[in-house]
């Protein structure tokens, strides 16, 4: 894989490196410095002439340093005559404002795709993206992959006695029922009613839990309101045990907290961005193995959807 490099941003240098190592390559140098007044400067210290670049960076918190550093890297690249660039990003930013959903407002997933374009960027590598409609904002291919993939491995380790799939919300019914489907499980939803952002009230459970091993799927974990809640209810309404899983393990603000108190038994989340706080209930899984897969796959031209068949 010589015309093959591997570059990675500031924002998950132990994700970027496990990667490389499961494709026996290295990280390819390049510098990530900050000038005085906080502006990022980039300097790409080795040749990138006709090589197709990948660039690992979630855009997760701080997101706009973060994104802000993809554009300049891609722009560097760019300027360096690289044959194809492709930014590899487990976790995508700015994703829950998707569509107008009051007066006023921003799509702010489509203005991050006219950026990333614009940029110069070839081809998007991500991980469950919020909304799966967000790939059409691109006229760019975008490869959103499954985190499922590896949450499935480790379920079916688990051997649950009684084990039942939930959705924590309505909008995340086709999500938990694709993986309800590939471990083939019943599916129950929480019903849930949203008076502001980051702020849930759990209304109701559609479907029976009574002494099941309850299965929460959601795409990101952020404050844990809503998996918290959830678990409560399902417990109160009769299920034996409750897990959660969450692909990107943002947990901000009060999330650990709520995690250690709740009635959650175990929080199972990949590292597509760094988990900086501990907790006894959380689990990390590797999603590693399967960005790197992907792209060899991708400088091999070979198919990506025969990963999740």
């Amino acid at each position: 894989m010589r015309g093959f490099k591997i570059f990675t941003g500031s924002a998950h240098p132990n994700f970027s490196k496990e990667l490389a190592k499961h494709l026996d390559a290295v990280i390819s140098k390049a510098t990530v410095n900050r000038f005085s007044d906080g502006e990022i400067n980039v300097q790409i210290s080795e040749s990138v002439r006709g090589k197709d670049v990948f660039i690992i960076q979630p855009t997760c918190a701080p997101t706009n340093d973060n994104l802000m550093e993809l554009l300049i890297m891609t722009d560097a690249f760019k300027r360096s005559s690289a044959n194809s660039i492709n930014a590899v990003i487990p976790y995508f930013g700015y994703a829950r404002q998707d569509r107008k959903a009051a007066p006023r407002v921003p799509i702010t997933a489509k203005l991050v795709a006219n950026l990333i374009q614009s940029a110069g960027i070839n081809r998007v590598i991500t991980m469950d993206l919020h909304a799966g409609q967000i790939q059409g904002f691109f006229d760019i291919p975008v490869d959103n992959l499954y985190g499922s993939i590896v949450f499935r491995d480790y379920i079916r380790a688990k051997k649950f006695k009684n084990p039942i799939i939930a959705s924590p919300d309505i909008g995340g019914v086709s999500r938990a029922r694709y993986f309800a489907n590939q471990l083939g499980l019943d599916l129950v939803i929480v019903d849930k009613k949203r008076e502001k952002a980051n702020v849930s009230e759990v209304m109701n459970i559609i479907g029976d839990v009574q002494d099941k091993d309850v299965i929460l799927v959601d795409d990101m974990i952020d404050t844990a309101g809503t998996m918290c809640k959830a678990a409560d209810v399902l417990k109160a309404r009769g299920a034996k045990s409750v897990m959660a899983l969450g692909t990107h393990p943002v947990l901000s603000g009060p999330a650990i907290e709520r995690i250690e108190k709740s009635s959650l038994d175990e929080v199972v989340v990949s590292n597509s961005i760094p988990v900086k706080q501990q907790s006894s209930k959380i689990t990390v899984l590797s999603v590693a193995p399967l960005f790197a897969e992907v792209i060899r796959r991708i400088y091999h031209n070979e198919s990506v959807n025969s990963l999740f068949v």
